[in-house]
């Protein structure tokens, strides 16, 4: 009889390599600047909020990349409110908030949502998107600030679905705020940590320019501004502490 030979095992054509984990870069985002504080003022107006060549989002859990992946950033607003905002996570993760002065500063604020990035994208692919985050009043001598306030109960289209919690930003996200540092606008993927998510990890990030508009010490909203002004799907994050 002949020699048997050990059996070997051979990837199939199907299978596919997982993908690079996130790319580390020495960071390079500087500290916000310390700009005046401004008189509060109200809302008489709604910001209608939309990107003309931003394709709705479909509930495919994915969102889809803009032409190139990104809108590089060529301009600057004159509106001394108006900050960079970034919604981000994993596919089945919850969502996250990163509010940046501009995209080459440090974030100012980095808040955990209590959602699903896929849910968020479905609730996008409807149009309109009201995420209001609420907490309680504070006694005078316990009094913070408003956007430092710990711990959020939110609600989405007027839906609670939990609470949202102010974090430090961890390196990730420093590292995921690195990589869109070039992006004013944009929607895409970045490869995500296939180790810890799966094979088919994928980071989904939204990037636009939002009108901060202060109504009180106690009320601070934030709209999706469109570059060109049109009407269509609008994102707006209510802070409210009531």
């Amino acid at each position: 009889m002949g020699e048997s030979k050990p059996s070997t095992s051979s990837p199939t054509a199907s299978s596919k390599p997982p993908p690079p984990p996130l790319p580390a870069q020495p960071l390079s985002l500087v500290q916000p600047s310390n700009k005046k504080k401004t008189k509060p003022i109200k809302v008489f107006r709604v910001f209608r909020s939309v990107f003309r060549s931003f394709p709705i989002i479909t509930p495919a859990c994915k969102l889809p990349s803009l032409p190139g992946g990104v809108i590089p950033e060529n301009h600057r607003s004159g509106s001394g409110n108006r900050i960079t905002g970034t919604l981000f996570g994993y596919r089945k993760g919850r969502v996250s908030l990163s509010i940046q002065e501009n995209p080459r500063t440090l974030p100012t604020m980095v808040v955990e949502l209590a959602m699903q990035t896929n849910v968020l994208q479905r609730e996008m692919s409807l149009g309109m998107v009201r995420i209001a985050l609420e907490c309680e009043k504070r006694t005078d001598k316990d009094k913070i600030k408003l956007l430092e306030e710990p711990l959020w109960t939110m609600f989405c289209n007027g839906k609670k679905t939990g609470y949202g919690m102010r974090r430090e930003a961890s390196e990730e996200d420093l590292q995921i705020m690195e990589l869109l540092k070039a992006t004013s606008m944009g929607a895409g993927v970045l490869p995500g940590k296939s180790d810890v998510e799966g094979p088919d990890s994928e980071l989904a990030y939204m990037r636009a320019h939002f009108d901060r508009v202060v109504g009180s010490k106690d009320s601070e909203t934030l709209y999706m501004v469109s570059p060109n002004g049109n009407n269509g799907p609008e994102l707006s994050i209510f802070f409210v502490r009531i």
